[in-house]
């Protein structure tokens, strides 16, 4: 991780990225010219008090949100010059997203909730539904392929929803609070299987947390404050 900006094919850079919300207080700068790079592999922790900024960082990183300002350049793209329906196609390729909620469909099986991350980028085919098996059997559900996520414990549909963020091979996976409704046990178990995929994928991970003992796993570790992203 580095504060320079030169630009590398599997880099994520963020350059002077602001962001301000008007309130009727006046202008609230929620990010505040936040200048980054994220090289490949890089598993990184991000910490901060409630409201500080945290989710909204993870949002704009994601294309779910737009900065106010500066360049966000994802794989040597600047994202934010593409048109919303290729940001669409860009997120759904190249970005896999673990929230605190799974967001499983409780109408669909295990598999189906895994594939349906395929379903934007067109027909799902036997190599895909081969990867979704593997990806599942690696978390230790290939016995509930068949079941509905209210058949599931809260660790088990977690473990679906990161099967699903890593169905499209994505280069950067985003996690906003993904033990945050767990148990401690099982926050631990969701812990250790996020950084171990994530090291197997050589993937960018950021993660956004409000536990200690999640954030003090990772390799590396930063914090929010006043809008700054500072290393702790």
């Amino acid at each position: 991780m580095s504060s320079a900006v030169g630009v590398r094919q599997e880099t994520l850079v963020l350059e002077n990225v602001t962001k301000t919300f008007e309130t009727a207080a006046g202008a609230l700068t929620i990010l505040n010219d936040v200048t980054l790079t994220f090289q490949p592999g890089e598993a990184v922790a991000i910490t901060g008090p409630s409201g500080c900024g945290k989710s909204t960082l993870l949002y704009t990183v994601g294309l779910l949100d737009t900065p106010t300002s500066g360049r966000i350049t994802l794989f040597s793209e600047d994202v934010y010059r593409l048109s919303s329906s290729q940001q669409a196609k860009f997120r759904n390729e190249k970005i896999g997203f673990v929230f605190q909620e799974h967001h499983l469909l409780p109408q669909c099986t295990v598999l189906e909730n895994v594939l349906l991350a395929r379903l934007p980028a067109g027909t799902v085919t036997s190599e895909v539904e081969s990867r979704a098996k593997a990806l599942l059997e690696r978390v230790g559900l290939s016995s509930r392929l068949g079941h509905r996520p209210a058949q599931l414990s809260g660790g088990e549909r977690q473990r679906v929803a990161i099967c699903r963020a890593l169905l499209n091979e994505p280069r950067l996976i985003l996690a906003d609070e993904p033990t945050g409704n767990l148990d401690p046990t099982t926050a631990e178990e969701i812990g250790t299987l996020l950084l171990e995929l994530q090291a197997e994928h050589k993937t960018i991970l950021l993660c956004v947390t409000h536990s200690e003992s999640l954030a003090a796993r990772f390799p590396a570790r930063m914090t929010l404050r006043e809008g700054k992203l500072v290393r702790v």
